[in-house]
């Protein structure tokens, strides 16, 4: 298990217990890493991915956000909306809907060019799981806090995680 070693945890963190990780030992900048776990995304009881090949984000504080490889995608299921947003780390992202959501609610994002750093990404999307369901290795993953965040929270992790109430000084 990959371990950030730069700092200490502060002091209202959440020790990790055996088989965990604790988001306050991921770093800042964040970092790719690999996953072979079993990643599956589906709405309705419909599934739009699935996926051994996804790259988890890890950055401080936050759940890890995983992005899978367009390959690995029903890309019929979802449709591109005119929502943009830009990431300090990754650069422009394009957002998703379902595609037969007249509302046009995101529920995907992807790097088309991301930056050098984060190359390994690009076109590879990850999902908000508080918008269709998520799992790794048949765990329901929970959503981050916050509307923003897309973080995936499993039971491995610890946090306290960032978009929890009070979180808004970290």
């Amino acid at each position: 298990m990959w371990k950030y070693t730069g700092s200490e945890h502060p002091d209202f963190a959440i020790e990790p217990g055996p088989g965990q990780e604790s988001v306050w030992d991921y770093p800042r900048p964040p970092i790719l890493v690999s996953s072979d776990e079993l990643v599956e995304v589906s709405s309705r009881e419909n599934p739009i991915a699935t996926s051994r090949r996804a790259l988890r984000v890890l950055e401080t504080a936050s759940p890890p956000t995983y992005y899978l490889p367009e390959d690995d995608i029903d890309w019929s299921q979802l449709r591109e909306i005119a929502h943009r947003s830009f990431c300090e780390w990754k650069g422009q992202a394009s957002y998703f809907a379902l595609a037969d959501d007249p509302r046009g609610v995101p529920v995907a994002w992807l790097y088309a060019r991301p930056s050098k750093s984060f190359a390994a990404i690009d076109r590879h999307a990850s999902f908000y799981p508080s918008k269709v369901q998520c799992s790794v290795d048949g765990e329901r993953v929970r959503p981050q806090p916050g509307e923003f965040y897309g973080g995936w929270i499993t039971d491995r992790l610890v946090g306290p995680f960032k978009g929890e109430p009070g979180t808004g000084h970290w």
